[in-house]
């Protein structure tokens, strides 16, 4: 079985515990979470999750339909072979004095990275974009020397007027209420 990186998006109840319940179903399964993203969706009391997950395509469809049947979870789906658009932030904070900031300023110029924060000592500088954009500048800030660095993992929706995750406008309680009986 061939393991591949798999891209999940999923639209689930904004409610303590479901990121939890999610996560706990992945380990079950042995799954490792390469990033696990989850934030506001722009239909109140629901949030959305990005999932990437290395696994053989017939096992992440098997999780994908465990994860359907969660009552929080009001719909998944695997965008892996779709028209995406997917991006990531980075924080990195990299060493840098008087002889070295210039050199520093003109790599993330070239990356169209920003410098967010200088200090005597170092810059934060923010990267945004694909996953290879973000490797690459930090390899090349890597010589200076990284002295931290925070990444918010994959985020990511098909491209168009399609929705991976479409659904009619309901209300939280109706959604959830409808769940239970789904299931039961």
């Amino acid at each position: 079985m061939i393991e591949t990186k798999h891209t999940l998006v999923a639209l689930v109840l904004d409610r303590p515990g479901v990121l939890n319940r999610v996560s706990s179903l992945f380990r079950r399964r042995g799954f490792n979470i390469d990033s696990i993203v989850v934030g506001h969706s722009e239909i109140p009391g629901f949030s959305r999750m990005t999932i990437i997950v290395n696994g053989a395509s017939t096992m992440v469809e098997q999780v994908r339909k465990q994860l359907d049947k969660v009552i929080s979870v009001v719909k998944v789906s695997d965008i892996t072979q779709d028209n995406i658009v997917s991006r990531e932030l980075a924080l990195i904070k990299v060493k840098a004095d008087a002889s070295t900031r210039s050199e520093i300023i003109q790599i993330v110029d070239i990356f169209r990275a920003n410098i967010v924060d200088v200090a005597a000592d170092s810059v934060v500088v923010e990267v945004t974009g694909d996953l290879d954009k973000v490797e690459s500048l930090l390899n090349m800030l890597r010589v200076f020397g990284i002295k931290e660095m925070a990444r918010t993992g994959k985020i990511a929706m098909t491209r168009g007027i399609s929705s991976a995750l479409s659904i009619n406008e309901v209300e939280p309680e109706q959604k959830t209420t409808a769940r239970k009986r789904k299931t039961s």
